[in-house]
């Protein structure tokens, strides 16, 4: 059994090699993002990175975001979004709420509602169904702010939404006119 401090120090690992650089153990993805479970360990373990299936069950299970995903027979494991390497993670279009929310830290407000939201490096814009999630995500990066998505408008006007496995929507960008701030903090 492993302590909370090594669930999240080997849980943040898992993240950064699968979602970001999995040549940091020598790992190679398939083109949907999975990875051999038995690989992953053994590079891990070799690497420094104690980990067995036990420990690996445990993370996945318990990880409060859902970050990963394992096929049905567990012998393959993935990353539910995030990455900023490229993978196709096999999501369709679905119509998403009348709202979602995206939470960021409020030095980045000026910016956003002079550009809108961009996905950066990773393959989407990140927004969450829930004021709560949206302020977990903003506070990581300094003073939360909330900015409220009118989700169905841009839909609408024929902007598509993916929703990940782990209930993260995604899109490839916010335009300023999709957005409404508002300070739940």
């Amino acid at each position: 059994m492993i302590d909370e401090k090594q669930h999240t120090r080997l849980s943040k690992f898992i993240s950064l090699v699968l979602r970001h650089k999995p040549e940091t153990i020598g790992l190679e993805l398939d083109q949907e993002g999975w990875a051999d479970v038995n690989e992953l360990l053994e590079k891990m373990n070799a690497r420094q990175k104690r980990i067995d299936m036990e420990t690996l069950n445990l993370i996945v299970e318990n990880n409060n975001k859902k970050r990963f995903k394992f096929n049905e027979d567990r012998t393959r494991i993935r990353a539910s979004q995030g990455h900023s390497i490229q993978v196709d993670l096999g999501y369709c279009a679905v119509e998403p709420p009348e709202v979602l929310y995206h939470g960021t830290a409020r030095q980045n407000t000026g910016n956003i509602f002079k550009t809108g939201i961009s996905k950066g490096s990773r393959h989407h814009v990140h927004l969450s169904l829930d004021v709560e999630t949206a302020i977990n995500v903003g506070q990581r990066h300094g003073k939360p702010v909330v900015l409220t998505i009118k989700a169905k408008a841009m839909h609408n006007d024929g902007y598509e939404f993916y929703r990940s496995d782990n209930d993260v929507w995604l899109t490839e960008n916010v335009p300023v006119q999709y957005i409404l701030m508002e300070n739940y903090s």
